[in-house]
């Protein structure tokens, strides 16, 4: 069975450093988001597919685990992992050093289908999301990102 995930591959620019040269904590949510921006163009289900569909999916809960801090011009390798789809959307998130290939974070996001015109949380992702990745999904849908 298909899994679902997508990687990118980014350089910590300059304005995302502090003084020390170390990225600020808060920028690990937008390498998240970049790396499920690729996730989601690969389902075909990106931001204006939800939009079109009806449906708004923000992010709801945020956790990430901090392993080893990102620097200034390292290339880091960004993953995000669909993990759940049924009645919320799921996504495991890791972001490695290239060079040396070591776990510098680990996280996971969470976002609930919300009606576009009601504003009506959905307790059952919609069939959008669903057509799109029911075929390939593996049967086990938990993990502990």
């Amino acid at each position: 069975m298909r899994e679902w995930k997508a990687e990118i591959l980014l350089e910590v620019p300059f304005h995302d450093v502090d003084i020390m040269g170390v990225a600020w904590h808060g920028h690990y949510v937008k390498y998240f988001e970049a790396a499920r921006g690729a996730l989601l163009r690969a389902l075909d289900y990106d931001y204006p597919q939800m939009r079109d569909s009806g449906y708004l999916w923000p992010v709801v809960e945020c956790q990430l685990k901090y392993v080893r801090p990102a620097r200034y011009g390292q290339a880091l390798r960004v993953s995000a992992r669909l993990v759940e789809y049924e009645n919320r959307l799921k996504i495991a998130y890791e972001v490695f050093d290239v060079a040396s290939g070591l776990r510098l974070t680990r996280g996971h996001t969470v976002q609930v289908a919300v009606d576009a015109v009601n504003e009506e949380l959905q307790f059952v992702s919609p069939e959008a999301l669903l057509e799109r990745v029911a075929e390939g999904f593996p049967s086990s849908q938990t993990d502990q990102a």
